[in-house]
């Protein structure tokens, strides 16, 4: 295994773009893709796929997704976190824009900013990362202001309440990695269990929720999903645990902040979302809080 580096060199800064690039149209595609499929339904089928094609990757590799190692209530407990994400970005998008879902899923750092102290006890905050979380909290009332102006027009509290719930269950679904020994399997086992839960749970959820499974698919629709499965759940998700392997955390976090400035375009641009002053003071300080909850 190659040593770890301290710094992001022009590999790490290709993929990374890249994987933004993409995780700010995903949202965007999702949404587009909502008349044609059912959103829970759209999810399970992604994360189906996606199973099958990681299980795949790991035969190929070697990886031992079924050795006892001591995971397995860990990883249950991560991927049922990661099925809730899901289930709230997808939900969310019927309700709010994919621009102003994804600023409120990225607030995620600062739940696990504020709620990993409490399971791993070296991990405290200095000031100036507190100063980044009010900077946060600052950026959710920004972001949703405009419900009080009349500004967020086509949207619903519902939606935007989903987006801070995604960001939420996924800052959970970190702290549960960091504070348990999933820290030490493979990338891939851990990738498996999030995708794996996420393939059995979510079918029964959009069973629950009455959704109409519909298994004739147009060009679009289906070019949707294996963007969203090959892409989306299976080839980003293996590049960006590469390079938490290795490259530093810290640095490539700060990168991650362009996903929502990526669906802010993508969404204006596609989908005629608006841009509110509101929604732009809300991204500035998100990045903001995220540079400085990551110093």
């Amino acid at each position: 295994m190659s040593p770890r580096k301290t710094h992001l060199d022009a590999l790490a800064i290709g993929l990374l773009l890249a994987c933004c690039l993409f995780w700010g149209f995903q949202q965007v595609l999702v949404k587009a893709t909502l008349p044609l499929m059912p959103a829970v339904f759209q999810a399970a089928l992604r994360f189906a796929g996606a199973t099958v094609l990681l299980w795949l990757w790991c035969q190929w590799r070697g990886v031992a997704l079924f050795a006892r190692d001591g995971s397995l209530k860990a990883g249950l407990l991560v991927g049922a976190l990661f099925a809730a994400e899901f289930a709230c970005i997808y939900i969310g998008l019927q309700f709010t824009s994919a621009s102003r879902l994804t600023i409120l899923l990225y607030t995620s750092p600062f739940w696990v900013a504020v709620l990993l102290p409490l399971f791993v006890s070296h991990e405290r905050l200095r000031s100036v990362q507190w100063f980044g979380l009010a900077l946060a909290f600052g950026a959710v009332v920004f972001a949703m202001s405009d419900r009080l102006t009349g500004s967020a027009a086509g949207t619903h509290w519902s939606g935007d309440l989903l987006g801070l719930a995604g960001g939420l269950f996924w800052g959970l679904t970190t702290v549960a990695i960091r504070g348990s020994n999933l820290t030490r399997v493979a990338p891939e086992k851990l990738l498996f269990y999030q995708v794996a839960v996420s393939a059995l749970t979510l079918p029964w959820l959009s069973l629950a929720l009455g959704e109409q499974w519909v298994w004739q698919f147009g060009a679009f629709a289906s070019g949707s999903l294996l963007l969203q499965t090959v892409v989306g759940a299976f080839a980003s998700y293996l590049a960006w645990m590469w390079m938490l392997g290795h490259y530093p955390t810290n640095r490539l976090s700060v990168f991650v902040f362009l996903t929502p400035v990526f669906a802010l375009l993508f969404g204006a641009l596609w989908l005629n979302e608006g841009v509110s002053l509101q929604l732009m003071a809300a991204l500035s300080l998100v990045a903001l809080g995220i540079v400085l909850v990551n110093r």
